[in-house]
């Protein structure tokens, strides 16, 4: 798959949907020792946002985005999968409609 294909890459909204969602949850130490510290917040609970966007998230909502800890990223930002519900609850409130059709979510 390439990058034009990744239907996340042109939008971004679960990374910008709120401060609470990029959270921890079920990483153990050495995972979490992986995230650069500059992302995590102060009560080391969960990603660092500029308002509700996730800092690690480099781009445009709606536009083209990338996560910048990608590999490392936590659970919560593994587990959101293109066209799940939250997907398509973050789509709404940026007004980025449903996917494309043809685009990983209906593969799945």
């Amino acid at each position: 798959m390439t990058a034009s294909d990744n239907p996340c890459q042109s939008c971004g909204a679960c990374c910008s949907y709120s401060s609470n969602w990029p959270r921890f949850t079920t990483e153990d130490d050495a995972a979490l020792d992986l995230i650069p510290a500059k992302f995590v917040n102060d009560r080391l609970s969960g990603m660092r946002c500029d308002g509700d966007r996730c800092t690690a998230l480099t781009g445009k909502v709606g536009t083209f985005t990338a996560c910048g800890i990608y590999d490392v990223r936590p659970e919560v930002c593994r587990t959101c999968m293109p066209g799940d519900p939250e997907c398509l609850m973050a789509r709404r409130r940026f007004n980025l409609g449903e996917l494309p059709p043809g685009s990983i979510a209906e593969s799945q």
